[in-house]
């Protein structure tokens, strides 16, 4: 194996192996910054040893071997320091020998618990938003600050401050690494799917560039919903998101030609989608209803798009199931976005007239007066009624307010068909 292989090798191992590893040193040190560095030293000692000896047999063991023997050392250091501060009467040999034995019997705590701890801690309300995302990517995705920079195409200078200051936030406020108790771990549990259903969103439709899609963070919102799944899976909406992600990203293939332009659901070949992430898909929403006493907000949607994906083609979807299921999202999580997503379950169901009717409804509500999908949507239900000239200006009027270049250039090349 070459230089270039072994260390491609690692950067693929670094990419599942290090949210084990840091929520692991994070434990131990009640620093998730220091915890992150001892990772990271583990990293430069694998690319330094293994560059002359090749792989070793467990990779992973390697790494989380020697991350544990760093952070052992520092906590000695540390306790030696205290010891002569505080001028303690035992010997140092002693003081040593209890150490390593807390520590050896925290280590022996499961790993699962670890990844939870971390997700709370990532997740935690004290932070931004933004914040929880970038940290969340960095410490259980495993992207590199260039690589989130550039997903969310800000600069980098940024995305590294959001990091920092997040865990500088952690730190100043004496955050637990912990999994919160009852009371407290609703409010954190949907602060985490909050932050996993965002990065799956920004990579299902992204919100500007010049990609419509960016895959790469779909599957990292993945990776990270199936962690939690494994260690929360009595959760109905912790299932529920995992569905809703495994189903919408079954048609990413379907989703863009070869040039990255947008194809539309209608035109969209199926045999395209991914069967298999369709099954897991159906799986865990099958799982998810049988465990909600009452459908949440992703256990709703991820149903509707299981309506989508069990049906061979436009024509046999069950669109009143899918008008139906929306109503009730609209109950649970009242948004005039989904009364939107409604109005189009409903055009197919009933008509674009009975739909347009909805939609005109909707112009008049403040959080869609810069949506590029409402006059979109209008667009489409107009040239439907044969309405084109109106349908021209409302396809021109969406491209204006689209961020994403790819969606503008979709909705200007379907006004000009309105003309054409």
């Amino acid at each position: 194996m070459t230089a270039i292989d072994i260390h491609r090798s690692i950067e693929a191992l670094w990419r599942i192996e290090s949210p084990r590893l840091i929520a692991t040193l994070a434990r131990m040190l009640r620093d998730v910054g220091m915890a992150e560095e001892f990772a990271q030293d583990a990293l430069v000692a694998a690319l330094e040893k293994w560059t002359q000896t090749g792989l070793p047999d467990n990779p992973g063991a390697w790494l989380m071997a020697t991350a544990k023997h760093r952070a052992i050392d520092h906590l000695r250091r540390y306790q030696m320091l205290e010891r002569k501060h505080q001028q303690l009467a035992w010997s140092v040999e002693s003081a040593q020998e209890e150490a390593t034995s807390a520590i050896d019997a925290s280590i022996e705590d499961d790993i699962g618990d670890d990844l939870l701890r971390l997700m709370f801690v990532a997740c935690h309300p004290v932070l931004s938003t933004e914040a929880r995302v970038a940290l969340t990517l960095r410490l259980l995705g495993g992207l590199t600050t260039v690589e989130i920079a550039r997903a969310f195409l800000v600069a980098e200078a940024t995305i590294a401050q959001r990091i920092v200051r997040a865990k500088r936030t952690l730190g100043e406020k004496e955050i637990p690494f912990e999994v919160p108790g009852p009371e407290q771990r609703g409010e954190r549990l949907q602060s985490v799917l909050e932050v996993i259903y965002l990065i799956f969103n920004e990579g299902y439709a992204a919100t500007s560039g010049d990609d419509w899609m960016r895959p790469g963070l779909c599957e990292d919102a993945m990776r990270v919903g199936r962690v939690l799944v494994g260690l929360v899976p009595d959760d109905a909406e912790v299932q529920g998101l995992v569905a809703l992600m495994e189903l919408q990203a079954s048609r990413t293939r379907a989703r863009t030609d070869a040039s990255g332009t947008p194809i539309l659901l209608r035109e969209q070949n199926r045999a395209l989608w991914d069967r298999l992430l369709i099954q897991r898909g159906l799986a865990a929403l099958a799982r998810a209803e049988h465990l909600a006493a009452r459908r949440g907000p992703y256990t709703l949607q991820a149903a509707i798009a299981a309506c989508h994906a069990r049906a061979v083609d436009l024509d046999a979807t069950d669109w009143e199931r899918m008008a139906a299921l929306y109503a009730e999202l609209a109950a649970v999580q009242p948004s005039p976005v989904v009364e939107l997503n409604r109005a189009v379950a409903v055009s197919m169901a009933e008509g674009p007239a009975a739909a347009l009717r909805l939609v005109d409804a909707l112009q008049s509500q403040p959080a869609l007066a810069e949506y590029h999908w409402l006059p979109s949507v209008r667009a489409d239900l107009l040239e439907r009624l044969g309405r084109r000239v109106e349908a021209h200006a409302e396809f021109e009027r969406a491209a204006s307010l689209a961020p994403n270049a790819r969606e503008r250039s979709l909705l200007l090349d379907r006004a000009r068909k309105c003309v054409g």
